[in-house]
C-alpha cells in the first residue's frame, strides 16, 4: 500500500520532523465517501473503526465533522501508524484515538487494543483501498471482525474499485486490476457477488451500493434481519 502514498507537501516544503504522509486518493475521495457516511453517523454517537487508516487524513477529516463520534484509527505499517498519530496531532482533535496495530488477516478482538477502555462494540467500521491491495485472507478477516464487532444497528462501510457481475465497470479498472494481479496475484478488484456472499457468512447483507467518483463504489452492509 505505501507504493501509493507520496510525502506531504506542506506549502511546497516538508519538515524532515514531519511524518505525515499524504495520499492523492486523499484530495480526490474525502468530500464525496463524507457525503455516504454523514447520512448514517448523522445525529449519533458511538464509536467507528477505521480498518486500514493508510497515511490518516481520512480520520482526521472525517472526526472534525462529527465531534459526537470517537473515531478509532488502524493499521499494519509502521510509517502508516506514525502519520496518523502525526495527523492527529496536528489536527489536535480529541476524539480520535491514538492509532492501533491492526493485523485484518488475523482473527481481531477489539479488547486487544492498546487503550483498555477500548470500544465495547461499533457503530460502524469504515475501510478504503484494501481488499483490491491485499490478499483475500484479509477481506475474511475484515468481515468476521465487523460481524463481531459491531452493535446490532452497527454498519460496514467498504469503499472502493469492484467489479459487477463479473465485468469492470471502466477500463481504468481492468488496466488496474490487470497490474495489481501482476504485481501479487494474491491481490485484484474484487467482485461485488463474491464480497457479498463473503458479507452473507458472517451474518451481513450488502444493503446499499453507492457510485462514487472515478468508477468507484461504496458498498455498505448492516446485521441480517431476524
Amino acid at each position: 500500500m505505501t507504493g501509493y502514498i507520496g510525502e506531504f507537501r506542506n506549502d511546497g516544503r516538508r519538515e524532515a520532523s514531519d511524518e505525515r504522509l499524504d495520499a492523492a486518493a486523499f484530495h480526490r475521495n474525502h468530500a464525496a465517501i463524507w457525503t455516504v457516511l454523514e447520512k448514517f453517523l448523522s445525529g449519533k454517537t458511538g464509536d467507528v473503526l477505521e480498518a486500514g487508516s493508510g497515511t490518516g487524513q481520512h480520520v482526521v477529516f472525517f472526526a472534525r465533522r462529527s465531534p459526537d463520534i470517537t473515531w478509532w484509527p488502524t493499521d499494519l505499517n509502521d510509517h502508516h501508524l506514525r502519520s496518523i498519530a502525526a495527523w492527529t496531532a496536528h489536527e489536535k482533535l480529541a476524539n480520535v484515538r491514538p492509532p492501533q496495530r491492526l493485523d485484518l488477516s488475523n482473527p481481531w478482538q477489539l479488547a486487544e487494543m492498546n487503550d483498555c477502555h477500548g470500544p465495547r462494540a461499533l457503530l460502524a467500521v469504515f475501510c478504503a483501498n484494501v481488499i483490491h491491495i491485499a490478499p483475500w485472507r484479509v477481506a475474511e478477516g475484515l468481515f468476521a471482525g465487523a460481524a463481531h464487532h459491531l452493535r446490532p444497528d452497527g454498519r460496514l462501510f467498504l469503499y472502493g474499485p469492484f467489479k459487477r457481475d463479473g465485468r469492470h465497470t471502466a477500463p481504468s479498472n481492468e488496466a488496474f486490476d490487470a497490474s495489481l494481479r501482476n504485481n501479487n496475484p494474491d491481490w485484484g478488484v474484487r467482485d461485488v457477488d463474491e464480497v457479498s456472499t463473503l458479507a452473507q457468512q458472517n451474518g451481513l447483507t450488502l444493503t446499499e451500493i453507492t457510485e462514487m467518483p472515478a468508477n468507484n463504489l461504496i458498498l455498505a452492509f448492516e446485521r441480517n434481519q431476524r
